[in-house]
């Protein structure tokens, strides 16, 4: 048994003895020519805002049309309930948006991380 534990001593010290430290090197890939975004994050937060902003527009273009189908309805049931759906819908689809909004400043305030940047700029009608 003491012989064992010896031989393994022995193994363990001469191959910790023959190891050589391994320097980890700086390998880094070159940022290609013309790319302006240096940060993957504001990528990211970039992207979030303008999905959000694509969702809003879109929101609104389903109320339109959703009025527009209730108000040439005629009377037809069908078009009437086709229409109440599709306002039903993006309504729903504004809460869903309100609430992504919501659990990003969320994140935000108790990470104390930034999910939408201020420098994301959103157009502006006027």
């Amino acid at each position: 048994m003491i012989k064992k534990i010896a031989r393994f001593a022995t193994t363990a010290g001469l191959t910790l003895a023959s190891v050589t430290p391994a320097f980890a090197q700086n390998v880094g890939i070159p940022q290609p020519p013309g790319v302006k975004i240096e940060n993957i994050g504001t990528l990211i937060s970039g992207a979030i805002g303008v999905a959000l902003l694509v969702a809003a527009i879109l929101v609104f273009v389903m109320l339109i049309w959703g009025g527009f189908t209730w108000i040439s309805s005629g009377g037809d049931k069908a078009k009437t309930e086709e229409a109440k759906t599709r306002i039903t819908n993006a309504l729903i689809g504004l809460a869903v948006i309100a609430g992504a909004w919501a659990i990003m400043k969320l994140i935000e305030f108790f990470f104390g991380i930034t999910v939408l940047t201020d420098n994301v700029q959103i157009p502006k009608g006027f």
